[in-house]
């Protein structure tokens, strides 16, 4: 298995970069799988050093551009094909690498992966998902969270049958629970989209759905899978990422459920819907945020996951 990281993505990279490729190889010695780094030659040659005992176990390929944070991530992708994330999706499209993995321009990343690996046939609108911790330990999965602000009902059922086969084929979740998130569990509440997508998603063969479930029941075993739209998915996900912040970073607050609030034991969100596993760390990713984001998109792979998104949609 061959893994492409784009090292030059993020505020703190590349040196968190090098450093969570090192906690990476580290904490897995005898995993057979070799990471393919891409990058700046000159921005991380100081760093390498880290990796010197792993040589044989990574890739380096330069770079000579950079897709900065707040560029415009089409024109940028377009207009500097040597930056490290239109390099890394062309190799990921060429099959040189079987997953890339990337903190840096989130627009970028999304435009890289519809360019070059684009989405499955028959799926509309790739979606991505995000994990949420329930109060028992385990985690719910949230999508999307982000790149599908406005959606039409049918997006909906498939953001449900991505992250069924998500949570079955990666996690091993038998039969994972759907629910529709919506303002009042009664069938018929909700906005227009949400009565239009309910009968839907209750038709909708392959999925587990229990109907709708409230903001209240996220952090609950009340299901296993939220679907909504990226516009209510991201203002959900950002308030999460506030609580962890003012609860634990700000008020030092000692407690396990929000400790795993934490992005980076996630490491990453994974794009789902496209023909080829990506995975888009946080902006802020730290050592810990990229060894995680390697971790996980390796389980992917592993879980043929894209074969059975393919296998699902072709039907």
């Amino acid at each position: 298995m061959n893994i492409g990281i784009d090292m030059m993505g993020g505020d703190f990279a590349p040196l968190e970069a090098v450093k969570g490729v090192q906690s990476y190889f580290e904490h897995n010695t005898e995993t057979s799988v070799h990471l393919t780094l891409i990058g700046d030659t000159a921005a991380v040659s100081p760093y390498l050093s880290f990796l010197e005992s792993y040589k044989d176990r990574y890739t380096w390929v330069p770079s000579t551009q950079v897709i900065e944070m707040e560029e415009h991530p089409t024109k940028a992708f377009k207009e500097k094909p040597e930056s490290s994330i239109a390099i890394g999706f062309g190799l990921l499209a060429r099959k040189k690498i079987d997953a890339f993995i990337g903190a840096g321009n989130t627009g970028a990343m999304l435009v890289g992966a519809m360019y070059s690996v684009k989405a499955i046939e028959g799926v509309l609108r790739p979606t991505i998902a995000s994990f949420v911790p329930r109060e028992d330990g385990r985690f719910n999965l949230l999508l999307d969270v982000g790149i599908n602000a406005d959606c039409k009902a049918e997006h909906l059922v498939q953001f449900a049958q991505l992250g069924t086969i998500y949570l079955e084929r990666v996690l091993g979740i038998a039969s994972p629970r759907v629910s529709l998130l919506n303002i009042g569990e009664e069938e018929g509440k909700g906005n227009l989209l949400a009565q239009a997508a309910y009968p839907l998603l209750k038709e909708a063969a392959h999925i587990n759905f229990i109907g709708n479930t409230e903001g209240r029941d996220i952090f609950l075993d009340k299901a296993d899978i939220f679907v909504c739209e990226g516009f209510v998915g991201n203002i959900v996900l950002k308030l999460a990422e506030s609580v962890y912040h003012i609860f634990k970073q700000k008020r030092k607050l000692e407690d396990t459920f929000l400790d795993n609030f934490n992005y980076e034991i996630y490491g990453g969100t994974p794009i789902l819907g496209i023909n080829a596993p990506v995975m888009i760390g946080h902006g802020i990713s730290s050592a810990k945020a990229f060894h995680n984001m390697i971790s996980n998109i390796e389980k992917i792979v592993e879980s043929d996951l894209i074969k059975a998104f393919q296998e699902e949609f072709r039907q």
